[in-house]
């Protein structure tokens, strides 16, 4: 019988079946051990194999080789397939079973695979190897098994970096694992100890590795490492420290002590401590004094003296005589002593002065006298009560009078102050527009008086609800159109003798007032950037109010913030609230937003009578019905509001591109005697009350500017800012910090609740006479964008003092009355208003004024009103009160084209 040439032959039509191939050939299976085929018993001959076992991936680790498993039944022969390439029948281990239950046989092969023959294709695709099994009726292919080198590089991606994060903040620990196959398995271990979010739900990993620690405590301290593990190896990561520190809190204030001094000038003290909570872990102390001493005066103790002796008395009944002394000369008080001695003396009188007793016995004359006495004790209390009772009647209807006649018998009719008003001395290039000279002996009205409406029978304010200022004191006040001369200290005195101004600030630099009419005025609250404009007939006719405008402080007000809110502008106040209002005024004010409204959702808050705050307005969404409407330039927000009361800009950023304008402002000391020299930098909100805030703080503690202030924008990244010196020479001055940098955390910045955030740096020069420093001062918000700032200046030298140009000094009146509030004169905006409020049929009108001053967003706003026009301009006084130019308006109405109607030309007699 031949015996088999070779490990098959293979016959024509390029994938006939081997068993076939081999029948045809004449030739059959000998059984030897190396050979893979088999023949069937005739019962069988019919049935196609299926797998018992078929191959799985397999994973290389270092030079060990795997070996794939296939068995089969029945099969006649089973040969691999790997990567498309027949495996020899040499490298075939196979194994024959029958099973006992079918008695059919069982067939399987096992073959090895190793890291050289996988490295071999590099570069193409993955290893992979199949089962090919044949029986007489035909083949079966098992799945294919893939194999892999298995390997774990050494290198992280991303390893976790060291925190400081304040208590109950939110910790992200990244970590990216070395690339491997198979793909590494990532754990967190906190000191050596594995991190089980299942045990502590306050840890939470993510699908990308990372390590979220939701509320970071106390017991969260610790190095935190990342292990990534598969079958080749396991990777540990650099160690990350997190650092939870707890920022200090004061204690409530003790008691003030007893005064030091028993007797006279001497002082107490109270005291508080850093323990509410105490700070931990580098957390920031309290700032501020811990002992508070207060001058005191002890009442010394006064012994009692006495005054002189009485004259003696008549002779009595009993023939003696009395005088008396009393201990007022001094009265004995704070613990001294009472006179000693007697205070009344007797003495017997002398048989002449001694009255006679025949008429009447002695007893009867005492009982006598008595009654006499009782009688007109009586009569002398009731004619005193008679007296009183007509007094109180008398005051009762003078002061009903007074009442009744109001202000009809001294206050001239409000009509008189239209008769005159401040003239501008600019004048136009078209001479002929806005330019009036006025009669200059009018330029001033007076008015007496309470402040009470002349027709209003109350004799109150007609207001529809709210608290309102008293009249101011004895009954009378001036009103000039001109500057207020108002005391300030005054205003706030008798302002928080009112219940609900009780929580106003008494910050007089902060606050401004003014008594106006119909013709308006302004407010200004100087360095701060914030003014209250109220136009002309915003008050009724008739009306006179007292208005307000102050600057609240921060932190004493609760403002909810929740999620991506922050405060953008400062919080002010006007009032009083409630008052009745025939337009709305405008109140300017700065902000420190990017000033894109595709980044924020800005809204308008309110503070009610309560004390809780309430959205009035959402940026964007304005309805004209509404008593409040908002312009948002680039720096400042000008706000329409037909209600006066306490308002903020709140806004919420939509997406990571929103941004904050913070301004970095340096300090120094303005001496420096010593080796140490301290930097300090403010990190605060880009408006000018704080700017203003800082600079009077500086002031005080004498500090110098050692450059001009710089604005950064900050994002809504989650990420803190950082603030670090480089570049110091090393041969003079080093850093005293323990760190390489400073690092404010971002919510106490996005937040906006603080009035200003610092970091001092306290370097030390290595000679008293070197005088001469120059480094690089680097602010970053970790993973963003940053600046850096060089610096070079001389310590022994004045630099930029508080009150430099940085400092723009405020020297407008911070209260203007009538049409000097304005540049536009009282009856050439009447002109302009009843010239432009008619629709043209050309366009020439409001509308185009809009547009010309570039207001065109605002159209449906100003068509809503009344006077469109009127609108617009007070839009243009609030915008360029300081650097209006009124010969641009001119321009701006000359290409209208109205002129040749001539209205706007007025002689003087009108004006």
């Amino acid at each position: 019988m031949p015996s088999l040439l070779g490990p098959f032959v293979r016959c024509g039509f390029g994938a006939t079946l081997l068993v076939l191939c081999l029948v045809l050939a004449g030739f059959t299976c000998t059984g030897s051990e190396h050979a893979a085929t088999a023949t069937l018993p005739a019962a069988f001959s019919d049935l196609l194999p299926h797998f018992l076992v078929e191959p799985e991936d397999e994973f290389i680790v270092k030079n060990k080789p795997v070996m794939l498993t296939c068995r089969s039944t029945p099969a006649t022969q089973i040969y691999f397939k790997c990567n498309g390439e027949w495996v020899h029948q040499d490298d075939h281990l196979i194994e024959r079973t029958v099973d006992p239950a079918t008695a059919l046989p069982i067939m399987q092969v096992t073959i090895e695979i190793t890291r050289q023959q996988v490295e071999k294709i590099f570069g193409l695709d993955e290893y992979w190897c199949q089962c090919v099994a044949w029986s007489t009726t035909g083949t079966q292919k098992s799945q294919k098994a893939y194999i892999r080198i298995a390997y774990l590089r050494k290198n992280f991606e991303e390893e976790p970096q060291g925190k400081e994060v304040a208590l109950d903040e939110e910790v992200l620990l990244r970590c990216h694992p070395p690339e491997g196959v198979p793909q590494a398995e990532v754990e967190w271990q906190r000191n050596e100890d594995v991190v089980n979010p299942a045990s502590d739900p306050n840890f939470f990993i993510t699908t990308d590795h990372n390590l979220v620690i939701k509320k970071a405590r106390l017991a969260d301290t610790g190095n935190y490492t990342c292990v990534a593990k598969n079958i080749v190896a396991r990777r540990k990561s650099t160690s990350a420290t997190v650092l939870v520190y707890v920022n200090g809190g004061w204690s409530t204030w003790t008691t003030w002590s007893s005064c030091s001094a028993v007797c006279g000038r001497g002082w107490q003290k109270r005291s508080r401590s850093c323990t509410n909570p105490t700070p931990l872990n580098g957390g920031t102390s309290c700032e501020g004094q811990n002992v508070q001493k207060s001058a005191c005066v002890a009442t010394c103790p006064v012994d009692g003296g006495w005054s002189e002796w009485s004259k003696w008395s008549a002779c009595g009944a009993d023939c003696s005589m009395w005088r008396s002394r009393e201990c007022t000369q001094p009265s004995p008080g704070t613990g001294g002593k009472d006179c000693q001695g007697l205070d009344l003396q007797s003495l017997n009188c002398t048989s002449e002065q001694c009255p006679q007793s025949e008429s009447t016995p002695t007893h009867i004359q005492t009982r006598l006298s008595a009654v006499l006495l009782s009688d007109v004790a009586l009569y002398v209390g009731m004619v005193a009560v008679a007296l009183c009772l007509t007094l109180l009647l008398i005051v009762v209807v003078l002061v009903y009078r007074r009442k009744k006649e109001g202000l009809d018998a001294d206050v001239a009719d409000s009509s008189i102050l239209t008769t005159g008003f401040q003239p501008m001395g600019i004048k136009p290039k078209n001479s002929h527009l806005l330019t009036i000279q006025p009669d200059l002996t009018t330029t001033t009205t007076s008015y007496q008086g309470t402040l009470r409406s002349r027709h209003d029978a109350t004799g109150k304010f007609s207001m529809t609800n709210g608290p309102l200022l008293d009249p101011l004191p004895n009954g009378s006040h001036t009103l000039h159109n001109g500057k207020l001369n108002s005391d300030p200290a005054e205003f706030v005195s008798r302002l928080s003798t009112q219940s609900y101004f009780k929580t106003l600030p008494r910050d007089v630099a902060n606050t401004s007032y003014g008594t106006f009419n119909f013709l308006g005025g302004r407010l200004t609250i100087p360095n701060a950037g914030i003014s209250l404009l109220i136009p002309p007939e915003a008050i009724p006719r008739g009306k006179i109010y007292e208005i307000y405008l102050t600057v609240q402080r921060k932190e004493d007000l609760r403002l909810p913030l929740a999620g991506c809110q922050t405060l953008l502008s400062p919080v002010v106040s006007c009032g009083p609230p409630g008052v009745v209002l025939s337009r709305p005024v405008i109140l300017s004010m700065d902000h420190c937003s990017d000033a894109c409204l595709d980044n924020w959702a800005v809204r308008l808050k309110k503070q009610n009578y309560e004390g809780a705050w309430e959205d009035v307005l959402l940026m964007g969404e304005e309805l004209v019905s509404e008593p409040y409407y908002c312009q948002l330039e680039a720096e400042t927000c000008r706000l329409f509001s037909e209600q006066l009361g306490t308002l903020a800009l709140v806004g919420e950023s939509l997406h990571m591109g929103a941004a904050k304008r913070l301004r970095l402002v340096l300090f120094s000391d303005a001496y420096c005697s010593t080796l140490e020299y301290n930097i300090r930098v403010y990190c605060m909100d880009d408006t000018q009350d704080v700017f203003k805030e800082v600079m009077q703080m500086e002031r005080q503690l004498g500090g110098r500017l050692i450059d001009e202030p710089h604005v950064l924008l900050f994002k809504d990244s989650y990420h803190n800012l950082r603030l670090s010196i480089h570049d110091m020479p090393q041969a003079h001055w080093r850093s005293k910090l323990l760190a390489g940098y400073q690092e404010i955390p971002f919510y106490h910045i996005w937040n906006g609740s603080q009035r200003y955030l610092h970091c001092t740096f306290t370097l030390e020069r290595l000679s008293l006479s070197t005088c001469e420093l120059t480094c690089q001062l680097c602010v970053w918000q970790v993973e963003g964008e940053g600046q850096s700032f060089g610096l070079d200046f001389n310590i022994a030298k004045v630099l930029l003092t508080v009150d430099s140009e940085f400092l723009l000094m405020d020297t407008n009146a911070t209260a203007l009355a009538g049409p000097s509030a304005f540049q536009i004169p009282y009856l050439i905006r009447q002109k302009i208003c009843s010239s432009l409020d008619a629709p043209c049929p050309n366009g020439a009108d409001w509308r185009m004024l809009a547009q010309r001053l570039k207001l065109e967003r605002h159209m449906s706003f100003f068509a809503s009103k009344a006077s469109p026009t009127s609108v617009i301009l007070d839009l243009w006084e609030a915008q360029h009160f300081h650097s209006g130019n009124i010969n641009q308006l001119a321009t701006v109405m000359a290409d209208i084209g109205k002129q040749e109607a001539m209205i706007f030309l007025v002689s003087d007699g009108e004006c």
